[in-house]
């Protein structure tokens, strides 16, 4: 062959699979020919009685407006008939602090993020207190989840399994 022949072979391969690459980017459709099927359909009107009851038998409740609005405002009033005393009371603020704890931290560095939470007042003080128990070691990396209503040794034996 010649080389003149073999570059121009070359070159209409490059062009046609360029071309085959931009149509293939280009097209938008999901690369299935389209299905032709008959389809007849029907509208049917059905009335608002019998949608309910096809809705009921399905397991929906169906209530109008005016019934939804009454049911709300009746469950509020028991709610606050029930509940008059917490109302006056301010609700206990619960604080959950997630703890982070990567390789190569310490009892420091988890002290201080449980200061930040305010679940502790020092972190040198819970780094001394962990030391003094003999558990330094035991602070494995992961996520741990602590909050203000657990007790001062449910946190630290939640971080240090």
């Amino acid at each position: 062959m010649r080389i003149n022949l073999l570059s121009s072979f070359a070159g209409g391969i490059l062009i046609s699979t360029l071309i085959c690459g931009a149509i293939y980017f280009v097209d938008k459709s999901d690369g299935k020919a389209p299905a032709t099927t008959a389809k007849s359909s029907t509208t049917v009107k059905i009335s608002e009685n019998e949608m309910k009851k096809e809705l009921e038998t399905k397991g929906y409740v169906v209530q109008s407006k005016t019934e939804y609005d009454k049911n709300l405002k009746d469950a509020k009033a028991a709610v606050e008939k029930k509940n008059p005393s917490e109302n006056n009371e301010p609700a206990k603020t619960v604080t959950k602090v997630i703890v982070n704890v990567s390789e190569g931290m310490t009892s420091i560095d988890v002290g201080k993020a449980l200061v930040q939470g305010n679940l502790v007042q020092d972190a040198f003080a819970f780094s001394q207190d962990i030391e003094q128990k003999g558990i330094e070691n035991r602070l494995r990396p992961g996520v741990y989840v602590v909050d203000s209503e657990m007790t001062y040794d449910q946190v630290v034996a939640a971080i240090y399994k």
